[in-house]
């Protein structure tokens, strides 16, 4: 089953479920995955797997500065909605790598790019990127490849 097919699923699911809030979180990924495939290539354009993925990270990515905002602004209620929201689009994402496992991933980055110095760590950290696939955030390669690179 194709990622979008699984949001229509999990759509008619809320529905019947009666669950507003992940209804209401599930028709904004749905859109912003329409409007992206419109972007893209037209109307009837289907977005692939990967790019699908990108959108509801770009989303989370919207939550977690919200969240941030919220907090700072000294507002819980809406801090508190927009983490249920994050919760909601969390289950879509894959399981994050873990920190033992985003260091082997970088330092086969580097054996394979053969980088000796932080001179090199943009080169380490495409690699790197690409290899995580989107289940781990650049922040945190980037103090990886940092901490291996002296």
């Amino acid at each position: 089953m194709s990622f979008q097919a699984q949001i229509d699923q999990d759509l008619k699911e809320a529905m019947k479920a009666k669950q507003p809030e992940r209804l209401a979180v599930i028709r904004m990924l749905k859109a912003s995955l329409k409007n992206a495939s419109i972007e893209k290539g037209g109307m009837d354009h289907v977005l692939d797997d990967a790019s699908a993925m990108a959108i509801v990270r770009k989303e989370m990515k919207k939550r977690q500065d919200s969240i941030e905002g919220f907090e700072k602004g000294n507002r819980p209620d809406l801090a508190a909605k927009e983490k249920a929201e994050a919760d909601i689009l969390q289950g879509y994402l894959p399981k994050p790598l873990t920190p033992e496992e985003i260091s082997a991933l970088v330092a086969a980055a580097i054996a394979e790019v053969g980088a000796t110095s932080k001179a090199q760590m943009g080169a380490v950290m495409k690699v790197a990127t690409e290899r995580a696939a989107g289940r781990a955030d650049g922040k945190a390669l980037s103090v990886a490849v940092g901490a291996q690179l002296k």
